[in-house]
């Protein structure tokens, strides 16, 4: 409670939590048109879209982390929420579907540099160290929420209206974001110590690869990947075309993977006091490779129904839940408070660049060679990640059943650059 007592941060994070639901409902507002487009090909659509939002967010967010501190802050969310508004209105105007593709090349980009902008501005705001980590969790905490509660949304204002009236919403809630922003009094950023901005950028990406259990969690990323891009990607077409269901019935099968969310959520704290993170992340990474190959199997021979594919879905949905729930935790523990940003940073960057793998194979592959195909080289990504994990990630790192993996100290005589070295 003492962190939201903080004015600032209440309304800066009111404005991410809008400013995320905002890009939830567009995400599915944008099946949904792709499907109006272009019918059975919606896949392709969605997936070509979905990789550029990947590229933006590998390429630009790095760049934007590196040159943050040398930005007027609260002008620039303000106009990235305002770029975002413009975008989503007019979205529904499209009518090629190029078009479709510039505009989500603006859209994420806009999106691709708010997140970074807006961790980079929490230690400004939040001072206390504890409550400066319960931020970070809260953040992440709120973008797992929104991947349950966005298609729920979704599946009830469909229920009453056209998804091109998602678009406007989503507008507006932008700007309202923007407003939030502009109310907030953030301070000047101080001055980065490196010298220069690709030093800034890679820190975090340089500790990834120098350290075992992160190097675990990256190979992690990859499951998360494979198993959720079968959800995002290939549900309207899997829902529109084989199930014979509606724009509701589209964002509800969403829905059931955001309930296994919901699920996992629901018992995972008391699950992370008992048992290390590593432990329940590799089971969540089980679970994905089992939720995969239980599509593919699915459709293989023709049993795929409603039911199956909820259950499946549900499934999904509470695997990545084991995945991404205790990463925060994982990350935290793995370096000093003054390099956690970086390392928060770089899993920003290095997630997304799992997805911009795994989306292509879900949109082009999935149009181009069927469901059954396209699953099963998804599974096998997803079985690749998942034994990647267990080869990189030491069984026993300094984990202990009831807290934290035991943080990277650096040598009193070395240089931040030590924080990478492996637990």
């Amino acid at each position: 409670m003492s962190l939201f007592a903080i004015r600032d941060y209440r309304r800066l994070f009111s404005a991410q939590i809008i400013a995320l639901f905002g890009t939830g409902l567009t995400t599915v507002a944008l099946g949904l048109l792709a499907y109006d487009l272009a019918g059975p090909s919606a896949g392709t659509v969605l997936g070509t879209a979905l990789t550029v939002k990947m590229v933006m967010y590998v390429v630009i967010a790095p760049l934007v982390a590196a040159y943050v501190d040398r930005l007027p802050r609260r002008t620039f969310l303000f106009l990235l929420d305002a770029v975002r508004a413009g975008v989503v209105l007019a979205l529904p105007l499209v009518t090629e579907i190029w078009h479709i593709y510039v505009l989500i090349g603006l859209l994420q980009a806009a999106s691709a540099a708010f997140t970074p902008t807006f961790q980079a501005v929490i230690p400004d705001i939040v001072t206390d160290e504890s409550d400066y980590t319960r931020a970070l969790s809260a953040s992440q905490v709120a973008s797992t929420m929104e991947s349950l509660l966005s298609p729920v949304l979704a599946a009830a204002a469909l229920a009453v209206m056209s998804f091109d009236r998602l678009f406007l919403g989503t507008s507006a809630g932008f700007l309202v974001s923007a407003l939030l922003v502009l109310s907030t009094r953030i301070p000047d950023a101080r001055p980065s110590g490196h010298t220069r901005a690709w030093d800034k950028a890679a820190a975090g990406i340089r500790t990834f690869l120098r350290t075992p259990r992160l190097r675990g969690v990256m190979a992690l990323n990859l499951v998360v990947a494979a198993a959720g891009s079968i959800v995002v990607v290939n549900t309207v077409n899997h829902v529109r075309d084989r199930l014979g269901g509606s724009q509701s019935d589209v964002a509800w099968m969403l829905a059931a993977s955001g309930g296994g969310t919901l699920l996992a959520a629901l018992v995972l704290p008391r699950v992370l006091d008992r048992i290390a993170a590593r432990t329940v992340m590799v089971t969540g990474a089980g679970v994905l490779v089992g939720g995969t190959v239980a599509a593919a199997a699915l459709v293989a021979t023709g049993l795929t129904g409603w039911t199956g594919t909820a259950i499946v879905w549900t499934v999904i949905g509470a695997g990545m839940a084991l995945v991404i729930t205790p990463t925060g935790k994982v990350l935290r523990a793995s370096v000093e408070p003054n390099a956690v940003p970086g390392v928060f940073a770089a899993q920003f960057s290095l997630s997304h660049l799992a997805w911009l793998i795994t989306y292509p194979v879900a949109g082009w592959l999935g149009t181009n060679a069927g469901f059954t195909l396209t699953w099963s080289v998804l599974a096998a990504l997803a079985g690749t990640g998942a034994a990647g994990a267990l080869l990189l990630w030491p069984r026993h790192d300094g984990q202990t059943a009831g807290g934290p993996a035991t943080p990277v100290r650096p040598p009193a005589r070395t240089d931040r650059s030590a924080l990478a070295k492996a637990a």
